[in-house]
């Protein structure tokens, strides 16, 4: 029996012993997270076989990159997953020329701002720098506004549950949502990001 409790050892952990040659902590990783990231990437291809590619490929990308030494999100593995595993989906529908059906309802979408036709390594790197840039720029946001971003965009909760989780009307939680995208943009062009690739 192996000496792990892996609902003891938070992702940060498991990330760090697998890099430091477990494999069986990748596959705590991976079973801990594999129905949220599927049926996410699911729900964007309607397409089981397909969408079981891109799960495939998505685990491929995360060995790829924490073997290289090139993961850096501590304490953020799922965020991050959820991101390459979203980049994946887009890639499909732009390989396939079919328009991506990946709608925010009107609300902001970081992806939103990516676009390229031809993802090669430099596009990849210059993307996530992009990421790494707003992700900077979300703690520059007063605590309400980034806390209700926070659980949009990474946590993918509804308004109803945000306004749960912060005890806040949902008209609260959307007001606060809107002045985070405002000041976002405000906070983006003061800086100077460009959102393309």
């Amino acid at each position: 029996m192996n000496s792990y409790k892996s609902i003891k050892h938070t992702d940060a952990e498991l990330v760090k012993d697998y890099i430091n040659g477990s494999e069986l902590a990748l596959e705590y990783l991976v079973n801990r997270h594999k129905l949220q990231i599927f049926n996410f990437i699911n729900s964007k291809i309607n397409d089981r076989d397909t969408s079981e590619d891109i799960f495939q490929d998505t685990f491929i990308k995360v060995i790829r990159t924490l073997k290289n030494g090139l993961y850096n999100e501590e304490g953020k593995f799922l965020p991050w997953v959820m991101r390459i595993a979203h980049n994946l989906v887009i890639d499909h529908f732009r390989k396939s020329n079919r328009i991506p059906t990946i709608e925010n309802n009107d609300e902001f979408d970081i992806f939103q701002f990516i676009s390229d036709s031809s993802p090669n390594a430099e596009h990849i790197l210059v993307e996530d720098q992009i990421l790494s840039d707003i992700q900077r720029l979300i703690q520059e946001l007063p605590d309400d506004q980034k806390e209700v971003l926070i659980m949009r965009l990474y946590r993918d909760m509804s308004f109803k549950e945000i306004a749960e989780n912060t005890n806040v009307s949902i008209n609260t939680a959307l007001g606060r949502m809107r002045y985070a995208i405002i000041n976002l943009r405000k906070l983006i062009d003061e800086h100077k990001i460009v959102l393309e690739a």
